[in-house]
């Protein structure tokens, strides 16, 4: 029997949480003319292409949108990927995006990359917080923040009839 899923946030919310990230990120990043917003793929590049969009529409900054590709279940045995060259980063102030921030654990993996580059500052976007940090990581920019159970899941859909937020 398949879990019940209940509807946290639905597509109209996720849209208003994308647009006051949007505005945050222009908040803090105002005097850049460039910015580099790095979703890990799948669902954080998503994001990432979204906040991009946002972002773009209330602001002059630049955006450069990066993927980044790891294997969630196994960081330290595969290479963690950047679809951009390394010297294009180079400088710049980038944010790490991702759908959901449970322990921190992709997010800090995600790091390795950025942190063999000099870089202006590097921040973190996520969608949903749970707050089940075992990694000295925390989110720059949240949509909404849930304390849930180590049993429950988040799931974000962000396309179709069950777009949004669900919580099982």
């Amino acid at each position: 029997m398949p879990k019940e899923q209940n509807l946290i946030l639905d597509r109209d919310e996720v849209a208003r949480k994308i647009k006051r990230i949007a505005y945050e990120i222009y908040e803090h990043n105002f005097q850049e003319q460039e910015l580099v917003i790095a979703g890990i793929f799948d669902k954080g590049y998503v994001l990432a292409q979204l906040l991009q969009k946002e972002v773009e529409k209330i602001s002059p900054i630049r955006i450069l949108l990066v993927k980044i590709t790891l294997d969630k279940l196994a960081p330290l045995q595969t290479e963690i990927e950047l679809d951009h060259p390394i010297g294009v980063l180079e400088g710049k102030a980038i944010i790490i995006t991702d759908d959901v921030l449970n322990t921190g654990r992709t997010l800090a993996y995600c790091l390795k990359p950025f942190l063999n580059m000099n870089v202006q500052k590097l921040q973190t976007a996520v969608l949903v917080n749970r707050g089940h940090k075992l990694f000295p990581i925390s989110a720059d920019y949240t949509g909404y923040e849930l304390s849930t159970t180590i049993k429950e899941h988040i799931e974000v859909v962000w396309e179709g009839d069950r777009a949004g937020v669900y919580l099982y």
